[in-house]
């Protein structure tokens, strides 16, 4: 069987344009197979045969919480393949389905949250570790540049988040 390796880096508030990416490799026929930290494992199938998810757990996958969500999207009859930090990957056959990880905007939302608040918590770490580093050191400039982009990431992700709530209040 045919396989492939790519490295990739995505933004964490770019989630789902790395699910389309994905997405787009399957409908090729290279579907994730394994994912390591900005590296994807493609095993060829039969173009347009599996459907890929991803999100960001609450919890650290290998967790009892974790574990139990893990277990129930099998379930449904999706695979997991793997995760990276608190990031997990899916993937289900298209025969089988509609396949989505969000049942409904609430869950949306959550998983949004879920992003913000790290993306908060590296941005504050890298603004401390920035400010004191320059006392020292001119490196110092990385991790507030580093902080800026986590701001960036937040901003974008508040604004979908105000979306998403938006549309729920018109929706009720």
């Amino acid at each position: 069987m045919a396989r492939m390796t790519i490295k990739r880096w995505f933004w964490a508030w770019d989630f789902e344009e790395e699910e389309a990416w994905l997405n787009e490799m399957a409908y090729h026929g290279w579907v994730l197979d394994k994912v390591g930290f900005c590296k994807y494992y493609f095993k060829f199938y039969e173009p347009r045969e599996y459907v890929v998810r991803l999100q960001m757990l609450e919890n650290n996958p290998a967790m009892a919480e974790s574990q139990e969500y893990i277990e129930f999207v099998e379930d449904t009859g999706a695979e997991y393949i793997g995760s990276v930090a608190k990031w997990v990957y899916f993937r289900k056959k298209a025969v089988d389905g509609r396949f989505e990880l969000f049942s409904d905007i609430s869950s949306m939302m959550n998983h949004l949250k879920r992003i913000i608040n790290m993306a908060l918590l590296c941005m504050a770490l890298n603004l401390f570790l920035g400010i004191n580093a320059l006392q020292y050191s001119p490196l110092g400039i990385l991790n507030l540049a580093f902080a800026a982009i986590l701001a960036y990431g937040g901003y974008r992700l508040s604004l979908k988040k105000k979306r998403l709530e938006k549309n729920h209040i018109l929706h009720e």
